[in-house]
């Protein structure tokens, strides 16, 4: 069997092209974080450049689905907030957990992009393989391929020019003295997190949205994207007319970026982010972190924050008369035991109540209250 009849030299790479374009995916999960960083702008490989070249750009970060109430002020949002999500690590909350994290910020550096994060070590990656690939081509006196590697090289530092923002959030001003500002989240699996802080870091974290404050006006932008798609087109013919040896070698290169940036987009992306300037501290309680009920979930959400009016407010429990029974009784144990730290294990102790046995009994009352009421026939209701 033989599979290059014709040797070496008859090897066909015309289709190489198309690996300078595969890999979008990837290169979107990180797109943002990276554009956050100078070493954005150095010329270097990427892969599935046309990932950064969009008509538009958004203006701020991806929520989380969650949930959001002020545990005392009232205040109310249906997502978490990008940055606030990160610090919290709220994807690793498993079903009808409760955690409990005192948040605070520093007046160290505002929060960016990580120096030598991933992101950063991805970018000197393609830049090494860009000189590389530079070097090739002027051994082998290839033009076309010394002009698609300066095209394709080039063109991630057009293109994160144009993407270049800074990452602005909101600070609260005012000084006058507002309710207690601890905020409770309810993620959709059911898990609760208590979060203590002050205003000033609940305003920016929770209640006011990220800004992305770009560096180039959008007309600029849109300028920059069609002179990106341009050598993109151009690289890409180029690409496909150079030798044999330097094909092989952006084939290797292109194979290389694709695996490390899907490695990259796999990896958390609190690692590509510092986040120095706040500063969290976990409160331990004595059997908090794993329930088996949404009922007893709710109720150390209601014990650790110390009131249930945010569960009125937020509409999280059912509105019905044995529910508002059961929230009557969890205020009053809360506030006749409320929880207490105990200082030899450093834990703290929730109240010895036991929530699913007390809701069995009142929606047992209530059932039986309703099946004992006289009910109309019919004929004796008035027309």
């Amino acid at each position: 069997m033989q599979f290059l009849p014709g040797g070496y030299s008859k090897l066909q790479l015309d289709i190489v092209g198309f690996l300078a374009i595969l890999g979008e995916a990837s290169v979107e999960s990180s797109a943002r974080i990276s554009a956050l960083s100078k070493s954005f702008l150095l010329p270097r490989l990427i892969p599935a450049p046309q990932a950064l070249i969009r008509a538009s750009r958004p203006e701020r970060l991806e929520p989380a689905i969650a949930k959001v109430v002020g545990a005392y002020s009232g205040g109310q949002a249906d997502r978490v907030n990008y940055i606030a999500h990160l610090l919290h690590n709220g994807d690793s909350l498993t079903p009808y957990s409760v955690r409990c994290e005192k948040i605070t910020k520093e007046k160290s550096p505002p929060v960016k992009a990580k120096a030598l994060g991933p992101t950063t070590l991805l970018a000197i990656l393609g830049c090494v393989m860009s000189c590389a690939l530079l070097a090739l081509s002027i051994w082998e006196g290839d033009g076309m391929a010394l002009l698609a590697t300066i095209f394709l090289s080039f063109l991630s530092t057009l293109v994160g020019i144009g993407s270049q923002w800074e990452l602005i959030l909101p600070e609260r001003t005012a000084k006058r003295r507002v309710p207690c500002s601890d905020v409770v989240i309810k993620y959709p699996n059911g898990a609760f997190l208590v979060v203590k802080c002050q205003e000033e870091v609940a305003r920016s974290l929770y209640w006011s949205p990220e800004e992305c404050r770009y560096k180039q006006s959008p007309r600029l932008y849109r300028l920059i994207s069609l002179l990106g798609t341009l050598i993109l087109m151009f690289g890409v013919i180029c690409l496909g007319n150079a030798g044999l040896n330097v094909q092989l070698g952006f084939a290797a290169s292109y194979i290389t970026l694709n695996a490390a940036y899907w490695v990259v987009a796999a990896l958390p992306q609190r690692w590509n982010w510092d986040l120095r300037c706040y500063q969290i501290e976990r409160e331990q309680y004595r059997n908090e972190e794993q329930s088996t009920t949404f009922t007893t979930a709710m109720w150390k959400a209601i014990a650790i924050s110390g009131t249930t009016k945010w569960v009125k407010l937020a509409g999280i429990a059912p509105v019905t008369p044995a529910w508002d029974r059961w929230l009557e009784k969890a205020a009053e144990v809360i506030g006749k035991e409320p929880c207490r730290k105990d200082d030899k294990t450093g834990f703290h102790i929730i109240p010895d109540w036991h929530p699913e046995e007390y809701l069995t009994l009142v929606m047992e009352q209530d059932d039986s209250t309703s099946q004992d009421a006289p009910q109309e026939s019919p004929g004796s209701m008035e027309v």
